[in-house]
């Protein structure tokens, strides 16, 4: 039995091990930390790549669109297989914008969106307020995107790591620095502990870089703070996913709205400034008007794992080939992880990889 151990317990490292383990693979995932406690517990959960991706089509919109495409079959799965009920709620998205003179470039960008036969349209202000009252009226239109969607992170997450040892995924926490020693087997140490593994893939996220200097490889991945809030309104204010240029609303069964999302660079800093939940502050009102008059009951942040590109690191090292990278999904993570998964699967057990990867190669700049 082909043994590989995963670097990294996000959820790009869990829905790697949950395929893995499904293919008679012994698979065992070392986390420097808590399992999702990262990027991945962070977020706010949507699955919405036409609202985030809408400059031109390209060969991540692809992989994007894939992955949500797959998420319905996906986390009926993990349901299943970790017997945790999560929430994943197909809402749809309101991309919404405020200017006259943003409404011809709703229209361009849905001409090519519209290529890929989903259900969208573009809804004049009036229609807007008809399905969500509650929102401005300094929104003049907004692309409906009825098949996006959001699932709410922290419970997938728990899923995902029940499901991982439900199928004997060996999970060990708190591990942390991992050295990697290449020879007929691969072996990974820490100061008290060792593995040996076939393969072994890096899935650390924002802490990738480091890994990759220890292997001689450029690997520029950062951390980018995201700074999230939520609210609990007396009554559910929104009901779709409401997007805009500046920030996002998600409406949460539990009657929350998670309020995302402020950006900055501070290293490897999780701490929540008041700068940044201002700017949430300041403009979600424009969104939502009500919101002003509501105090945020929780604030957190998680660190997102950047590519000078924007696109992900996905593939095996030239020079060290029993060496997987996995990492680098920035602000995608959720919804490219069950697209991720099941190419790394295919493609550790030399399988053909069901979606073209040479465009997320790990070495493209070195």
């Amino acid at each position: 039995m082909q043994k590989v151990v995963i670097v990294g317990g996000g959820i790009i490292g869990l829905s790697i091990a949950l395929r893995l383990a499904t293919r008679d693979v012994q698979v065992t995932i070392l986390e420097k930390n808590k399992c999702g406690g990262q990027a991945s517990g962070a977020a706010a959960g949507m699955l919405a790549p036409f609202s985030e991706i809408g400059e031109d089509q390209d060969v991540f919109f692809d992989f994007s669109l894939a992955s949500l495409r797959m998420y319905p079959e996906w986390q009926a799965f993990v349901r299943e297989t970790s017997g945790v009920e999560f929430e994943f709620s197909s809402s749809g998205t309101l991309h919404c914008v405020y200017h006259e003179a943003d409404l011809l470039p709703l229209s361009s960008r849905i001409s090519w969106q519209s290529e890929y036969n989903e259900d969208m349209r573009i809804l004049s202000q009036e229609q807007v307020l008809e399905r969500e009252p509650h929102l401005s009226k300094d929104i003049k239109g907004a692309i409906y995107y009825p098949n996006e969607a959001h699932i709410y992170a922290p419970d997938f997450v728990k899923a995902l790591i029940a499901a991982c040892r439900n199928l004997n995924v060996e999970i060990y926490e708190q591990v942390g620095e991992v050295e990697i020693v290449e020879g007929s087997t691969v072996r990974l140490k820490t100061d008290t502990m060792e593995w040996e593994a076939d393969q072994v893939v890096i899935a650390t996220g924002a802490w990738a870089m480091k890994q990759g200097e220890a292997l001689g490889l450029q690997l520029p991945v950062y951390p980018i703070r995201g700074q999230i809030c939520a609210y609990l309104p007396e009554k559910p204010l929104v009901s779709h996913i409401i997007y805009t240029s500046q920030g996002y609303l998600v409406p949460k069964a539990n009657g929350t709205i998670v309020n995302g999302a402020s950006e900055d660079i501070a290293g490897f800093e999780t701490t929540v400034t008041a700068k940044g939940i201002d700017r949430l502050k300041r403009w979600n009102k424009k969104m939502v008007p009500a919101l002003e008059e509501i105090t945020p009951f929780h604030e957190w942040a998680g660190l997102r794992p950047a590519t000078q590109d924007g696109f992900p690191f996905i593939g095996r090292l030239t020079n060290h080939p029993s060496v997987y990278i996995a990492c680098g999904h920035y602000r995608n993570g959720i919804l490219l992880s069950a697209i991720t998964a099941k190419v790394v699967a295919e493609d550790l057990l030399g399988e053909v990889v069901s979606f073209p990867l040479q465009a997320f190669h790990p070495e493209r700049f070195s």
